[in-house]
């Protein structure tokens, strides 16, 4: 069971029981062309980034030249195979989430950070900007313990950055190994390709990622 108190929720507040069968998914990624689900190519890398609402986080790693495939979808709680309304509840302690699928031989872990960093403000805790509530926190989660080292080491970097200019919060993302993935509804994935002038809140601070860690070797 997840920890009722980090998500600012009481003992009266009932964890939504979810579901055993996970949601329906198919098609191909609307921009990337490659299939959403499993498998991937046995060569590419994956993890899992929260960036607040996952529209515009999807869309903004999409961008990123030489990647296989994202999709969108909900980790980091306890409720198996949730809805979007339960999520937005709060109560599930998953965090809104983009799976990030790439060829290390084209994309670098560190250029998937740098994108991370800069395309949304850390440091707010369980919100981006006007969206509030835990499933809005910033998250990175990695299926390699060698990826912790990295990852971490991403963050002391940014947020040395951050405070060298002016910055005095600090950096509040979620750093864990994977958890489940459990993909969002069909119509969440890829929505700001389907609904180009959507909701789209992704803020960063304005401060460039600098920091070159260690690559984690296949």
């Amino acid at each position: 069971m997840f920890d009722l108190k980090r998500f600012g929720l009481g003992r009266n507040h009932e964890v939504p029981v979810g579901r055993e069968q996970p949601m329906e998914i198919k098609g191909q990624h609307l921009v990337l062309g490659a299939g959403i689900v499993p498998p991937f190519p046995d060569h590419c890398r994956e993890l899992m980034l929260g960036m607040g609402c996952f529209w515009g986080a999807e869309r903004r790693l999409w961008q990123i030249p030489g990647m296989y495939v994202t999709a969108v979808g909900y980790a980091g709680g306890e409720t198996p195979h949730p809805t979007y309304e339960e999520v937005c509840t709060g109560r599930t302690g998953h965090a809104e989430v983009v799976r990030v699928v790439f060829d290390p031989e084209r994309v670098s872990l560190d250029t998937v950070l740098k994108v991370f960093w800069e395309s949304h403000d850390p440091t707010q805790g369980m919100r981006q900007g006007n969206d509030i509530g835990s499933q809005y926190r910033s998250a990175i989660y990695v299926d390699r313990e060698d990826w912790l080292e990295v990852v971490s080491a991403s963050k002391l970097a940014y947020e040395s950055s951050i405070r060298a200019n002016g910055v005095r919060s600090a950096i509040t993302t979620e750093i864990l190994l994977a958890p489940p993935f459990y993909y969002a509804e069909q119509y969440h994935q890829q929505y700001l390709a389907k609904n180009p002038d959507g909701y789209c809140g992704l803020r960063g601070l304005g401060i460039g990622y600098e920091c070159n860690p260690p690559e984690s070797r296949a």
